[in-house]
């Protein structure tokens, strides 16, 4: 079974938490961090599930810059680190 690598954003909502793949633009939350991977994850099985039963699975993947290397799906997307800036907005 081949395994596909992807980029967890976690970030806290208020009481919640969500978890972003920016490889393949997916989303889900959950109450803990934890919870959120875990349903990213489901989340991205199902889309992969799916497009693979519409038979776009190869498009899908293709469209997000995924390659098979053995049995691995890897990107040519790759973060190379999150910053916070400062940007001056003027008077709101």
């Amino acid at each position: 079974m081949r395994k596909i690598i992807v980029t967890a954003e976690i970030w806290k909502e208020g009481n919640m938490f969500t978890a972003y793949c920016p490889e393949l633009d997916v989303a889900s939350c959950g109450h803990s961090s934890d919870e959120a991977k875990k349903n990213l994850s489901e989340v991205i099985g199902i889309q992969l599930e799916e497009t693979s039963e519409l038979g776009t699975l190869k498009d899908f993947l293709t469209e997000a810059g995924y390659f098979a290397e053995n049995d691995v799906l890897h990107t040519v997307k790759k973060i190379v680190g999150f910053e916070e800036l400062s940007i001056p907005v003027g008077i709101l």
